[in-house]
């Protein structure tokens, strides 16, 4: 088991760019988690006789009064695919995270792998399979994914765009903050759910804005910000990472407006694949509206070990998740903004 920065691996060239197809992977989100959140990343890997990585899964290890110890991979990040070469990696890196579980005595191992053969077939992990995701795909020409999507969601577009609505791709820092006052009010209360801390949002922008690995779109109607959505890119997808809006103006229909913006923007920039996000089973609304853009559902299990625990593995319809919403929703915003940051961090 190796304990180094990721950077300072010799890999071999397919996994090389396996790592690349992956956002979670890239050493500066590690890096931002880590310093943001005061975790500790535990690379685990596996090497060839020439010294070359060729398996690699990314360990964060968790301490929390609320939640207990735990090992997971990775906190706020939907997919993170176990890389390796070949079977005997995959199952090298298992063995690895299991005996490393039991070490540390935590209370479980969560692996947000995805669908994968290897980790199905080990009897150890449990597989839960609250979620799956959405891709589009995407054209060098946008009017192949317009042909796909449904009349509803066209005539929404161009509703939004007769209403008077204009989305923006952000050019500064400042925007950043009109962003988070809509996420928070969206979080706070539409879902229920604690807010990332606004330090979360800017140190986004500071790390990934210049290199366009991360992109903000607001919505703005008569020149003020109503919508907007995170986009982060890495190889050939794009992914539909955090989106608010401003409850006064669905009307507008703001939230179709700025999908298709992304994406003709995204087609445009040879990205082959729109990912809309992880998205829970039975979020029926959900789904529909995702299917409606013409995405492909693919199945998003993960991994846990000994049992399945955690936020993650809690559905939205048990009364825990229906409990912590409905008293979420009755905090204001002044409250929320400040407690939710502070308790993010356990929520990983």
């Amino acid at each position: 088991m190796t304990q180094i920065s990721p950077i300072d691996f010799c890999w071999s060239a397919s996994l090389e760019q396996q790592k690349k197809a992956s956002f979670y992977y890239d050493q500066a989100w590690l890096d931002l988690i880590t310093k943001l959140y005061g975790y500790t990343v535990i690379p685990l890997t596996t090497t060839n006789a020439a010294g070359q990585v060729t398996g690699f899964l990314p360990l964060c290890s968790m301490q929390s009064p609320l939640i207990g110890k735990r090992l997971v991979s990775l906190p706020f990040s939907d997919h993170c695919p176990l890389l390796a070469e070949d079977e005997h990696s995959a199952n090298e890196l298992i063995d690895q995270a299991i005996l490393l579980a039991q070490k540390q005595k935590v209370r479980y191992l969560e692996l947000r792998a995805g669908v994968n053969e290897v980790m199905t077939k080990r009897s150890e992990l449990v597989e839960g399979n609250l979620y799956v995701r959405w891709l589009i795909p995407l054209f060098a020409d946008p009017d192949a994914v317009w042909s796909e999507l449904r009349k509803p969601v066209q005539h929404q577009i161009k509703k939004s765009r007769k209403l008077g609505v204009q989305v923006r791709i952000a050019q500064s820092r400042e925007d950043m903050a009109h962003y988070y006052r809509l996420h928070l009010q969206t979080r706070s209360k539409k879902h229920g759910m604690p807010t990332q801390p606004q330090r979360f949002f800017f140190e986004l922008w500071d790390t990934f804005a210049a290199s366009g690995a991360m992109q903000l779109l607001l919505a703005e109607y008569q020149g003020a910000p109503i919508a907007g959505i995170i986009l982060l890119g890495s190889g050939t997808t794009v992914r539909y990472a955090y989106g608010a809006s401003d409850e006064h103006y669905l009307h507008l229909a703001p939230n179709n407006l700025l999908i298709w913006t992304a994406i003709t923007w995204n087609c445009t920039q040879g990205y082959q694949t729109f990912d809309l996000g992880r998205t829970a089973c039975n979020n029926e609304g959900l789904m529909e509206f995702k299917r409606r853009w013409g995405a492909i559902k693919e199945p998003l299990p993960y991994y846990y070990y000994p049992n399945i625990a955690g936020l993650a593995a809690t559905s939205e319809s048990s009364w825990k998740f229906r409990l912590l919403t409905a008293c979420w929703k009755q905090l204001p915003l002044s409250l929320a903004g400040p407690l939710g940051g502070y308790l993010y961090k356990h929520l990983g």
